[in-house]
């Protein structure tokens, strides 16, 4: 009877974290605008002026073919939505609530609960504006013809799960340097605009190129990624393992620095004089 009762107490106290985690997913999506349609809508229309932009640029310099022989629109893709995928995580987990916030005040949300939320609600946006990119170009262009979309779409989760591990270190930072580490996370997503590798191919770069790339996570993501959607493409200068690896030490440090932050921070570090 007692195994029975304290079964059922797990089981509603898990339902009741899923619960909390749904609406703050929720909120967190609804952020940007008070209408979550808008929102949703927003990040798709920044998804395709993304493409168009760098569809153009490959255009006029005349780097169509330095790219993967194959669909060239699937070849700009899949370097932009892993590295929105990741970028926006990165900065959706840095701007959920902290220890010192507000909404800590209430007796059922923790951080664990927040920060889960804000990479949920992130991936969530992120796949359904891939799904409806690519279900308006397969319907107004073309087919879109994906080797291995499991294989794909496995890189994506990669991509998220490498943006949790790194925003999360940011997020243990951030009581501590408000203003050093805002600007830290901005110099990285610029840096990965170029660091990313999702402007070239990585077979085609040279053993002295390839050390300022390889370092990167997301590097390794948007080549193994080209490597399932071309069937005629196999990386070689990139692999799953790393990504993966770093993502869970970095998850790892991540994790010690948020509780060391949440058990030393407080509200009175933001107060102003």
């Amino acid at each position: 009877m007692f195994q029975r009762q304290t079964r059922e107490t797990r089981l509603g106290s898990a339902a009741n974290i899923l619960e909390l985690i749904y609406h703050n997913t929720v909120r967190s999506i609804r952020k940007t605008h008070s209408n979550a349609l808008m929102s949703i809508l927003m990040n798709i229309l920044q998804t395709v002026i993304f493409v168009a932009a760098f569809f153009l640029l490959f255009s006029v310099l005349g780097m169509r073919g330095s790219a993967i022989r194959g669909d060239f629109l699937v070849y700009i893709m899949s370097g932009i939505f892993l590295y929105m995928v990741h970028t926006r995580t990165v900065t959706a987990i840095l701007g959920s609530e902290g220890p010192a916030s507000a909404m800590m005040k209430h007796a059922p949300m923790t951080t664990a609960i927040s920060i889960a939320s804000a990479a949920l609600g992130a991936l969530y946006i992120q796949l359904l504006s891939m799904g409806i990119v690519m279900y308006f170009y397969h319907v107004i262009w073309g087919p879109v013809h994906i080797w291995d979309p499991i294989g794909a779409l496995g890189m994506v989760i990669l991509s998220w799960f490498s943006g949790v591990a790194i925003g999360l270190i940011f997020l243990a930072m951030k009581p501590w340097a408000p203003s050093f580490v805002n600007i830290l996370s901005m110099i990285y997503t610029r840096a990965n605009m170029i660091a990313s590798g999702k402007m070239f191919v990585a077979n085609n770069l040279p053993s002295t190129m390839l050390a300022f790339f390889d370092w990167n996570p997301l590097f390794h993501t948007i080549d193994q990624a080209r490597g399932y959607a071309f069937i005629n493409y196999s990386p070689h200068n990139s692999s799953v393992e790393y990504p993966l690896y770093v993502s869970i030490a970095l998850l790892m440090v991540g994790l010690m620095g948020e509780f060391y932050t949440r058990k030393h921070a407080s509200i009175s570090w933001s107060a102003r004089r």
